[in-house]
């Protein structure tokens, strides 16, 4: 019996010891997005970035077997919640209502939400092109058609008892009827065509009352289309937000922050898509945390948009665990050390540049 109870002993404590072992040689599945220059995606479809750097220290210190699996920010948060991912990695930002569900480590990059706009001159460039849009060619091609019609009634009533100056050809009266349309339109009246028979001085008067209406439209068309703001920095801070179209990432820091500003946002799928839309002229701010901002703009939007220098919300980077992660301490003990090292500076120093 008493070897029984020995043999007994000693196959929990073997069972014990074999889930132990594999507990700890398991292979962690790790949760990322890309969010350049954080995470990002080389030429064979591996993810590299400073987010995945550090992870990789860490993994490499603490003899950590590991693979990634991409989704989107929400199944990231979600997937820890669930106990799909064992950690979390990108440009997570630690907020009360996310440290409510997950567990974080000490932040590894302290940064801040900026406003992206358009350099003056792009917005220059979006006034000028303007006068090509298609809105701005059928406004000039209906006044121009007015100005047909008016000159051919004209013409039409001028013809015999003004021969003068509507006669000859019929190109040659429509043409100096449609000039007459205009100089009267334009308040020009250079006086060398005027009406002489009684109908034609009655059109002439009905039409110098209706340019007046007519004139004063199409000038609020053109300012519409060439408003002044389109030439000057519409947003110079936080507080010219509300006035002007703003866009943002669904689900971000950075959208809490406009919700809690109320101030009214349109979401983009990707960081470039809202760049692209605030170059075609689409878009007018596009708030979002800075470094990314300044990444994506020095790659692809130099010559059009700028970020404003001022940080308008304090975002800090962390990696996301499990609540409750029995692998927190150890993760933070060595995340502490990596980000002291000059190793750890070179490589932010590296992909971002001079902080501003």
């Amino acid at each position: 019996m008493q070897r029984l109870l020995t043999l007994g002993l000693l196959f929990c404590t073997l069972w014990s010891a074999t889930v132990m072992a594999q507990n700890n040689s398991a292979e962690m599945v790790i949760a990322t997005k890309e969010a350049p220059p954080f995470v990002m995606k080389n030429a064979e479809g591996e993810f590299e970035g400073i987010s995945i750097y550090l992870f990789e220290q860490v993994a490499e210190e603490l003899d950590i077997t590991y693979r990634y699996e991409e989704t989107d920010l929400n199944g990231m948060l979600e997937g820890l919640q669930e106990g799909k991912y064992d950690a979390s990695i990108a440009a997570i930002t630690v907020n009360a209502e996310r440290e409510t569900k997950v567990d974080f480590t000490h932040p590894f990059y302290t940064t801040g939400l900026a406003i992206a706009v358009p350099k003056d001159e792009s917005r220059l460039m979006s006034a000028i092109s303007n006068f090509f849009s298609w809105e701005f060619l059928a406004a000039l091609g209906g006044l121009c058609l007015l100005l047909f019609v008016v000159g051919l009634i004209m013409w039409l009533v001028e013809r015999h008892g003004n021969k003068e100056q509507f006669g000859g050809s019929t190109s040659k009266g429509i043409g100096s009827g449609f000039w007459w349309a205009a100089v009267t339109m334009t308040t020009v009246g250079y006086g060398d065509k005027a009406p002489v028979t009684a109908a034609g001085r009655v059109v002439g008067f009905i039409w110098m009352f209706a340019a007046i209406i007519i004139i004063s439209s199409f000038t609020a068309a053109i300012a519409t289309s060439l408003t002044v703001s389109q030439l000057e920095t519409q947003v110079q801070g936080v507080d010219d937000l509300p006035g002007v179209r703003v866009s943002t990432l669904a689900n971000s820091a950075s959208a809490d922050f406009l919700e809690s500003r109320s101030i009214d946002y349109k979401t983009v799928a990707t960081i470039d898509e809202g760049l692209a839309a605030m170059a075609k002229g689409d878009m007018d701010a596009l708030v979002y945390d800075k470094p990314i901002l300044e990444y994506r703009i020095n790659q692809n939007f130099e010559d059009k948009i700028q970020v404003l220098p001022n940080v308008i919300d304090r975002q800090d980077y962390a990696l996301a665990l499990p609540e409750d992660s029995p692998r927190r301490e150890q993760f933070n003990t060595t995340l502490l050390r990596i980000i002291d090292t000059n190793e750890w500076r070179e490589k932010v120093n590296e992909v971002l540049g001079n902080q501003k």
